[in-house]
């Protein structure tokens, strides 16, 4: 009776393995990128740019790929603004480059394209700003 049961799990876990496996493959593709493909890097983890989370923009823009890493991480040509960045990324935060079509969209190659500024120095100013605040407030204490 035990042997029985012991068995039954045993299948229904690998049904249920088989099952996850045919939805993960069915909602997941690996990007084939190649040596010199234009990619858009996601900004989730740029904690330099300045600005308002919400507001800034999801993707930046088109780097060369470099090398590959593996499968699943690529090293790509950054700009001289980001050049602090390390460049290396997972695929799984970069999406294939696609340039607009001029018949479409006939406005988009006069507008020149803005790479938000980076941070330079902000912190030390807000930390600054409140330094005189909490003294000013002390002041008023007094």
């Amino acid at each position: 009776m035990l042997e029985k049961t012991r068995k039954h799990a045993i299948r229904c876990m690998e049904d249920s393995f088989a099952y996850a496996k045919d939805k993960w493959d069915k909602s997941h593709v690996t990007p084939d990128f190649k040596v010199g493909d234009l990619v858009l890097d996601s900004t989730t983890h740029f904690n330099n740019i300045k600005g308002c989370k919400k507001l800034k923009y999801s993707f930046s823009a088109p780097f060369a790929i470099k090398a590959h890493h593996g499968e699943s991480a690529v090293k790509v040509e950054l700009s001289k603004e980001l050049s602090n960045k390390h460049p290396t990324f997972p695929v799984s935060l970069l999406k294939p480059y696609k340039s607009s079509d001029a018949e479409i969209f006939p406005l988009r190659n006069k507008v020149p394209k803005v790479i938000p500024p980076l941070e330079s120095s902000g912190i030390k100013k807000i930390y600054k700003v409140l330094k005189e605040i909490k003294l000013r407030t002390n002041k008023l204490r007094e």
